[in-house]
């Protein structure tokens, strides 16, 4: 049985995230310990075990010490079932992060799979739907990964009651990936949006980015919606095309917090992206490298900023899977990441 301790690098939940897809993909069971230990409040949140659970009722799986709080799992899968799904996570926690989770040992599974999941979809500290939707399968896209998403209902903090549908078709294998260049920049869009608020607010923070973005030269085209949903919550989501990639980024609206500051927090985010060279956004490249460590093949590609996700999500992922791979550049600066993935040993 696998060890691994919870605590190390980012210390935080996609640790525990990571080695429930892989332990169930690869069908090797483990013990992980210290679960969150410097957060604070450590241990398994109602969050955690909605993905606990999912899981287990996926593979069959066997656990001991799914509860909350609980610093410490041990988790024995047994063989994933694709078919037809819903979890229901009960908080506004993150629907995202939940269907990062299952894609992994689902998309390998011999039949398409059918997921319903409800929670937070537009949620701090994690992916809003817009980027899993258009930025996170896009790549998976190119990676030969089919999946589609889309959105019934609006979750926000901190009520939830969203509810997104995905369908995932099954992958033979990966294609291994070189994303070097960005190339040249083909269009911007976004979605700004409110729910059960003035519509007035989502324009203010849509005029803010454009604003913004047009003093670069830059020209958006930005939607403003009304979100059917819950309880209440503004968001923006900008996205970038260019010639060889796509990048995603967002803010999420607060009690107290202007809508021109919403506005303006994702077009500076964007602006980072444009003014630098790499192809990867710094959350785009946390969530790739899981895929990539199952490829057949040397993928290489630039990253706007070396994070500890990342460099904990590469470190978990050579737990579970044979891999090799380097990192060029310091924490929290661009640089460049080159895995050489491993296939073939794919439980089945």
């Amino acid at each position: 049985m696998l060890e691994i301790d919870g605590s190390f690098g980012e210390g935080g939940g996609q640790i525990l995230r990571t080695a429930l897809s892989l332990s169930c993909l690869l069908k090797k069971p483990f013990r992980i310990f210290n679960i969150r230990k410097a957060r604070r409040k450590p241990g398994l949140m109602p969050q955690h075990l909605s993905c606990v659970r999912a899981l287990t009722l996926i593979s069959g799986a066997r656990v001991r010490g799914d509860s909350v709080g609980s610093t410490e799992l041990i988790f024995e899968p047994s063989t994933v079932q694709p078919g037809e799904y819903l979890f229901d996570i009960g908080t506004a926690g993150s629907t995202t992060l939940l269907m990062q989770s299952l894609l992994p040992p689902l998309i390998f599974a011999k039949k398409r799979s059918s997921l319903i999941l409800k929670g937070g979809t537009h949620v701090p500290f994690s992916p809003p739907f817009h980027y899993s939707s258009s930025v996170f399968s896009a790549m998976l896209k190119f990676l030969g990964i089919s999946i589609n998403a889309g959105i019934v209902s609006y979750g926000f903090y901190p009520k939830g009651g969203g509810k997104i549908n995905i369908e995932i078709s099954p992958a033979a294998s990966i294609e291994p990936l070189t994303l070097i260049e960005r190339g040249d920049i083909k269009k911007i869009t976004g979605i700004s949006g409110v729910g059960n608020l003035p519509l007035s607010i989502a324009e203010r923070q849509r005029d803010a980015a454009s604003k913004m973005l047009q003093l670069h030269g830059l020209n958006p085209e930005i939607e403003a919606i009304q979100a059917p949903c819950f309880g209440q919550g503004t968001f923006i989501f900008l996205g970038m095309e260019s010639v060889n990639c796509i990048a995603g980024f967002s803010s999420l609206g607060e009690r107290g917090k202007k809508a021109e500051r919403v506005g303006e927090e994702a077009a500076i985010e964007l602006l980072d992206y444009y003014k630098g060279k790499a192809c990867l956004d710094s959350h785009l490249a946390d969530q790739i490298v899981l895929y990539l460590a199952l490829s057949d093949g040397i993928s290489f590609f630039t990253a706007t900023r070396i994070t500890e996700h990342l460099i904990t999500n590469l470190r978990v992922i050579e737990i579970f899977h044979e891999i090799e791979y380097g990192i060029e550049g310091e924490r929290g600066k661009p640089g460049m990441v080159t895995i050489k993935g491993k296939t073939g040993i794919i439980a089945k």
